[in-house]
């Protein structure tokens, strides 16, 4: 059973949210999909815990359905997470992040840490030098043809929708382990995750190097939920090594899926689903 709804936040925003399983039990799940400025896209990951506990997921402003136009930055971000927990009647969250959804994740728990039942991190944050042995690891999985024609595509000052898609093709195919299904996962994700909202990517990237999640580390460390969790795959191009030193500067348990990049449910749903299953069953109780 799904249910969706438009919710106004305070600002005037109205963002577009769904909502799987029973609504009515408590504590609920929270995903939180990454970017920044991509719509939501766990549409395949919601139904493995849904059974357990209601899940609810939405458009961050400015992406998909949740129609934006003005300044982004991490507190407001933030802020809208607090008021649609108010507008689904939510007083506290199991939050399930991926990607920039994990630096999400960590700066609501910075703030409103009465309100995260348990949180889990899937392939994020990365704090410190990560993007070094990121750029290096692309490369690595690249052609210099595909190289070449990636810095092409974004040195261009407008583009087509074909020259978005591959773009976004060249971008996102690495994150993969395997390279013939990272390729097939990539277009899907150019012509699905769309319109991507550069100017929010580049705002909220912007602030975060401003303000570094790793500089709030001891101060979330102590605000973390007592069930709180990391995840990683492998072959994500960002270093799993990041990850395991994040985890030992946190306290937190890391667990690596092997044979999987930096979308780890579309390469081992399986071991994935039993991670998840796992977790949320401890958040929720019987």
């Amino acid at each position: 059973m799904e249910t969706r709804g438009l919710a106004p936040m305070t600002d005037g925003a109205r963002l577009r949210w769904k909502a799987s399983g029973d609504t009515t039990r408590r504590p609920a799940v929270v995903l939180l999909h990454g970017g920044p400025g991509l719509p939501d896209y766990l549409g395949d990951v919601a139904p493995m815990v849904a059974d357990l506990a209601p899940v609810y997921r939405y458009d961050q402003r400015g992406t998909g359905r949740s129609s934006w136009r003005g300044r982004h930055s991490l507190a407001r971000h933030v802020d809208d997470l607090a008021e649609l927990l108010d507008a689904w009647e939510v007083p506290e969250a199991v939050l399930i992040g991926h990607s920039y959804g994990t630096d999400l994740a960590s700066r609501f728990c910075l703030r409103h840490s009465d309100r995260v039942a348990a949180m889990l991190l899937m392939c994020g944050p990365f704090v410190g030098d990560w993007r070094t042995g990121d750029r290096a690891e692309r490369g690595r999985r690249m052609s210099a043809a595909q190289q070449e024609r990636l810095r092409a595509l974004q040195e261009l000052p407008h583009r087509t929708e074909e020259q978005e898609v591959e773009l976004l093709t060249l971008a996102w195919f690495t994150d993969h382990s395997d390279p013939e299904r990272g390729w097939h996962w990539a277009a899907q994700g150019a012509r699905r995750r769309r319109p991507v909202n550069w100017s929010m990517n580049a705002e909220l990237g912007s602030e975060g190097r401003a303000d570094p999640l790793g500089e709030h580390l001891t101060e979330l460390r102590a605000r973390l939920p007592a069930r709180a969790e990391l995840l990683g795959g492998v072959d994500d191009p960002r270093p799993v090594s990041a990850l395991e030193s994040l985890a030992l500067r946190l306290g937190l348990p890391l667990t690596r899926i092997e044979g999987a990049g930096h979308e780890p449910w579309l390469e081992r749903p399986d071991v994935v689903r039993a991670h998840l299953r796992r977790f949320v069953r401890g958040a929720v109780g019987p």
